[in-house]
C-alpha cells in the first residue's frame, strides 16, 4: 500500500513537471507570438463591422503616433484623411456584405497631421464569440508611393516632352527615342532603334568633330551644343543638344541620354536680328554700328599699308521738303533709290553707310592723296542729284558732302573723323549746298569753343545760374492783368544778367535747349504755385522752342510735369511758339496742339507775321492767340508798310477768332494807335518791364491804366485813309529835315504825299470839301508843302543856316495839321 502510495506520487511528480514544463513552452510561444504580432513590419488591427478598432499591435499603434490602449474602441476613420474616407467605406461595406477579402491605397493621418499613404489589406473572420471582425494589415507605402510618381513623371516626360530625347547604349546604338524625337527629325521610332545616330549626320561636321563630342562624352560624363543634323527628308535643322551619361551605384556607364531641340527658327531669327543690328532697314545699307566696325578696321589697315581713306558725311539737300509734301512713302522711295544710286559709284571695299534720316557716309579707301577723292566725291553729287521717278512724281534733290582724312597729325578715332566730316558737311550747305567741302583745322577751333559755350551753359544749368523774370500782359481798355509772359535770363556770375539772345542761339540746336526748355516749364509752375499759395493766381504764358515742341514726349513730359503741381489750373499755363518753327513740321505742331488743348493748355503764335503767314497755315494751326511781332508795333507810327501789315493781322485775328496781343509796346502813342486799330491787349516797357518773380504781385496790386484807353474809340475802316496819310505826311516831313540838318544826301521828293493827297481828293468828291474843318486841314497843307519846297531849295543853294531857322515853323505846322487830323479820325469823319 505504501509501495502504491509512493508509485502515486512519483507519478503526480512527473505530471506536475510536465504540466510546468508544457506551461512553460505555452509562455514561450506566447511571448513568440507577442513578438510576431507586435513588433511584426506591418501594422495590425482588429476592426468590428462598425469600423472601431478592437485591437491592434505596435506597429499599428508606432504608425500613426498613438500608444496601442489609446487606439481601442477608436473609429479607425479617425486617422484616415478626409478626402480618402470613401475609398475606405466602400471596401468595409464589401467586406462584411461579401467576406471577400479586400485590398487598397489610401492616404491616413499621424497624431502630429502628418499624411502617409497607406497600403490596407483586411480579411473576413468571426471572433471567439462568432461575432464578424476585420483583420487588416497596414503598411506604409510612402515612399513606394513617391517612387512611383517619378517613374509616371518621368515616362510622361519622356512622352510629352517638347524636345527630342534620344536613349543610346555604351557602344552608341539607339535604344529608344520619344515622339518629339520623330516629330523633329520625321523617323518613326522602329526605323531608328538599332541604328546609330550617325544616320542623322547633315555632313557639315567633320570627323573630328564628332569625336571631340564622344571624348567629352566618355571622359567628362555629358557634352552640350549646337549641332546641325539632317531630317528624313533630306532638310538640315540646327539642334541645341546636352547629352549626359546614366550610371548605376557603383559609377558604370549604363547608357547615354541626349535631349535636343530645333533651334532652326531662333538661328535664322538671331540672323535677322544681326542683320538689323547692323544694316538699314530702309535701304539694306550697313547702319551706324556696322559702320564704326568697319571705320575701326579700314584705319588699321590704312596706317599698315601707309595709304589715306577720306570720310565723306552727306545729307540730302530738299529731302525734307519732298517729305513734309508728299508723305513717308514718297520720301522712303527716294531715299532708297538714291542710296542705290550713290552706292553703285562707289569703287569695291569702299563703304557707304546710313546713319538716319537723310544722312549717309562714305568711306573711301587707298586713296594715293586726297586729289584721289575727287573724282569718287563728284559721282556721289551726281548721283545724289539725278532725278527720282515715284509714281507721276518726277523729285529730285542734292547732296552737301562734308569730308576729311586720314591720317592726321595727332592720334584720331572714329568718332573724331565723323564730326569733323560732320561739320565740314555743314560748311558745304552754307557755301550753297550741292557741293564737297573739305574739314577746315582753323574752323575746328571756332566749332570748339563752340562746344566750350554749350558746356559753359550746360555748368550754368546744373549751378542754377538762370532765373525766370516775368512781363505782364494786360487789356488797356479795361485795365485787367490777363498774365505774364516768363521769359528766361542767365545769371552769369562774371557778367551779370544777361538776355537770351547771347545765349539761346548757342543751344538752338542742341539737345541742351530741351534740357534747358524743361527747366523754364519746371521753374514756372512752381512759381506759379508759390504765388497761389501767396494769394495770387495768374495765367503765366512759357515759351517752347522748335527742337523741345518737336520731342516725342513732349505732351506726356508735359502732362506729368503738371501733375506735380496739382495746385495750378492747366488752363492757366499757356505755350509760346515761333511761327517759323511751328512752320517747320505743321502736321506735328498741330498735333502737339490738340493733344496740350485736351489738357486745357492752350498756345499763342509768337512773333506772328516775321514768317510765311497764310490762311492755310492759320487756319491748320489751332492756336488760341496771335502775337503781333514788336517789330511791326514799333515802327507802325511812322511806317505805313508796316501799319498796314498791323491792320492785316488784326483782321486775320477777326476772321479766324483768334486772341489777338502786341508785344514791344513801348509808347503811349503805341497804345493809343493799336486801342484805335481794335487791339486791346498788350505788354511791353509803356505797361512794364520784365520784373524778377517777387516783384509782379506788387506790381499787380498797383497798377492802373491810363484813364484815357477807356474812353479812346476805335476807328472804322473809313477812319483808317486819314490816319496813313498823317503818317506819310510825318514821314515826309522828317526826310525833309534830315536834308536839312545834313543828314542825308538826296533831296526828298517834293511832290505832295501820294496817300494824303488821294485822300484830299476823296473829301472833294464826296461833297466835304466846303466843310471848315477840311477847308482848314486844306489851308495848312498848302502852307507847309509851300515852306518844305521853300527850306529844301534854300539848302540846295548853299543856304543852310537860312533853311534850318525855319525849321521849327515847318514843324509847327507839321504837328498842327497831325492834330487836326487827329481831331477829324475821333470825330468820325476821317473817310465820310
Amino acid at each position: 500500500m505504501l509501495h502504491e502510495l509512493q508509485v502515486h506520487q512519483i507519478e503526480l511528480t512527473i505530471q506536475n513537471e510536465e504540466l510546468r514544463r508544457v506551461q512553460a513552452e505555452i509562455e514561450a510561444v506566447k511571448a513568440r507570438y507577442f513578438d510576431l504580432y507586435n513588433l511584426a513590419p506591418v501594422g495590425y488591427c482588429t476592426l468590428s463591422d462598425a469600423g472601431l478598432i478592437l485591437d491592434t499591435n505596435l506597429t499599428a499603434a508606432q504608425l500613426l503616433g498613438y500608444t496601442s490602449s489609446a487606439l481601442i474602441k477608436q473609429p479607425v476613420t479617425r486617422f484616415i484623411l478626409q478626402e480618402d474616407q470613401d475609398v475606405y467605406y466602400l471596401h468595409r461595406k464589401l467586406l462584411f456584405e461579401t467576406a471577400a477579402a479586400q485590398a487598397c491605397e489610401l492616404r491616413m493621418v499621424k497624431q502630429d497631421g502628418t499624411p502617409f499613404w497607406a497600403r490596407i489589406e483586411a480579411t473576413y473572420t468571426r471572433d471567439e464569440a462568432g461575432v464578424p471582425v476585420g483583420r487588416v494589415a497596414i503598411s506604409d507605402v510612402t515612399e513606394y508611393k513617391q517612387a512611383e510618381e517619378k517613374l509616371r513623371l518621368a515616362a510622361s516626360v519622356f512622352t510629352h516632352a517638347h524636345e527630342g530625347i534620344m536613349i543610346t547604349s555604351t557602344d552608341g546604338v539607339i535604344i529608344d527615342v520619344n515622339a518629339a524625337f520623330t516629330r523633329i527629325t520625321g523617323y518613326r521610332r522602329d526605323e531608328v532603334v538599332g541604328h546609330k545616330p550617325v544616320m542623322l549626320s547633315s555632313g557639315r561636321h567633320d570627323a573630328a568633330f564628332h569625336a571631340a563630342m564622344w571624348r567629352d562624352l566618355v571622359e567628362h560624363g555629358h557634352w552640350a551644343g549646337e549641332i546641325w543634323n539632317q531630317r528624313k527628308n533630306g532638310e538640315v535643322y540646327a539642334e541645341l543638344q546636352v547629352s549626359s551619361a546614366v550610371r548605376d551605384d557603383r559609377g558604370k556607364v549604363l547608357q547615354y541620354v541626349s535631349l535636343f531641340s530645333d533651334i532652326t527658327e531662333l538661328k535664322e531669327h538671331a540672323l535677322q536680328l544681326e542683320r538689323i543690328a547692323h544694316y538699314d532697314a530702309l535701304t539694306t545699307l550697313p547702319n551706324r554700328v556696322l559702320l564704326a566696325d568697319r571705320m575701326h578696321q579700314a584705319m588699321i589697315l590704312t596706317q599698315r599699308h601707309e595709304m589715306n581713306m577720306a570720310v565723306a558725311y552727306l545729307d540730302l539737300d530738299g529731302f525734307k521738303v519732298v517729305n513734309d509734301r508728299y508723305g513717308h512713302e514718297v520720301g522712303d522711295q527716294l531715299l532708297m533709290t538714291v542710296a542705290n544710286r550713290m552706292k553703285q559709284v562707289l569703287r569695291e571695299g569702299d563703304t557707304l553707310a546710313r546713319l538716319g534720316g537723310d544722312e549717309f557716309v562714305a568711306v573711301l579707301l587707298e586713296l594715293a592723296d586726297s586729289e584721289a577723292s575727287v573724282q569718287t566725291l563728284s559721282r556721289l553729287l551726281a548721283a545724289a542729284s539725278q532725278p527720282v521717278r515715284a509714281g507721276d512724281l518726277e523729285l529730285q534733290v542734292s547732296a552737301s558732302i562734308g569730308v576729311t582724312f586720314f591720317p592726321q597729325q595727332g592720334d584720331m578715332d572714329a568718332d573724331q573723323l565723323l564730326r569733323q566730316a560732320d561739320q565740314a558737311m555743314y560748311q558745304a550747305k552754307l557755301a550753297g549746298k550741292n557741293r564737297y567741302h573739305v574739314f577746315d583745322a582753323e574752323q575746328d577751333r571756332s566749332v570748339r569753343g563752340h562746344h566750350e559755350s554749350l558746356e559753359r551753359i550746360r555748368h550754368a544749368l546744373a549751378a542754377r545760374e538762370f532765373v525766370l523774370y516775368y512781363q505782364p500782359k494786360v487789356n488797356m481798355r479795361t485795365g485787367t492783368v490777363i498774365g505774364v509772359e516768363a521769359l528766361i535770363r542767365w545769371q552769369q556770375p562774371e557778367r551779370g544778367l544777361l538776355l537770351p539772345g547771347v545765349f539761346l542761339p548757342v543751344i538752338e540746336d542742341h539737345p541742351l535747349a530741351v534740357e534747358l526748355g524743361e527747366w523754364v516749364i519746371s521753374s514756372a509752375l512752381d512759381q506759379m504755385a508759390h504765388w497761389q499759395s501767396g494769394g495770387l493766381e495768374i495765367p503765366v504764358s512759357i515759351n517752347v522752342g522748335a527742337r523741345q515742341l518737336q520731342q516725342a514726349d513732349f505732351v506726356e513730359d508735359l502732362r506729368t510735369r503738371l501733375a506735380a503741381h496739382p495746385q495750378v489750373k492747366p488752363s492757366n499755363v499757356g505755350l509760346e511758339i515761333l511761327e517759323t518753327s511751328a512752320l517747320e513740321d505743321l502736321s506735328w505742331v498741330s498735333h502737339v496742339i490738340e493733344a496740350c488743348r485736351e489738357m486745357a493748355v492752350l498756345f499763342a503764335l509768337d512773333d506772328f507775321g516775321t514768317g510765311y503767314s497764310s490762311l492755310t497755315y492759320l487756319k491748320r494751326l489751332p492756336v488760341a492767340q496771335l502775337k503781333i511781332d514788336q517789330s511791326f508795333v514799333r515802327d507802325m507810327l511812322d511806317d505805313p508798310e508796316d501799319m498796314a501789315i498791323l491792320e492785316g493781322v488784326i483782321g486775320l485775328a477777326i476772321a479766324f477768332r483768334r486772341q489777338l496781343i502786341a508785344e514791344g509796346v513801348e509808347t503811349p502813342e503805341h497804345c493809343d494807335r493799336l486801342l484805335q486799330l481794335g487791339c486791346e491787349l498788350a505788354q511791353g516797357g509803356c505797361i512794364a518791364h520784365p520784373m524778377p518773380a517777387d516783384a509782379v504781385p506788387g506790381w499787380v496790386a498797383a497798377w492802373r491804366p491810363d484813364p484815357r484807353w477807356n474812353d479812346l474809340p476805335s476807328l472804322s475802316r473809313n477812319d483808317l485813309p486819314i490816319l496813313y496819310a498823317g503818317m506819310e505826311y510825318r514821314g515826309w516831313i522828317a526826310s525833309i529835315e534830315a536834308f536839312l540838318r545834313g543828314e542825308r544826301d538826296a533831296m526828298p521828293q517834293l511832290d505832295r504825299p501820294g496817300r494824303f493827297d488821294r485822300w484830299l481828293d476823296g473829301e472833294h468828291r464826296a461833297g466835304r470839301g466846303a466843310q471848315p474843318a477840311f477847308q482848314a486841314i486844306e489851308v495848312v497843307h498848302r502852307r507847309m508843302h509851300a515852306l518844305g519846297i521853300a527850306l529844301c531849295e534854300l539848302q540846295a543853294q548853299g543856304r543852310s543856316p537860312e533853311a534850318l531857322a525855319r525849321l521849327d515853323e515847318l514843324l509847327g505846322l507839321r504837328d498842327d495839321l497831325l492834330e487836326q487830323l487827329k481831331l477829324r479820325a475821333r470825330s468820325g469823319q476821317g473817310g465820310q
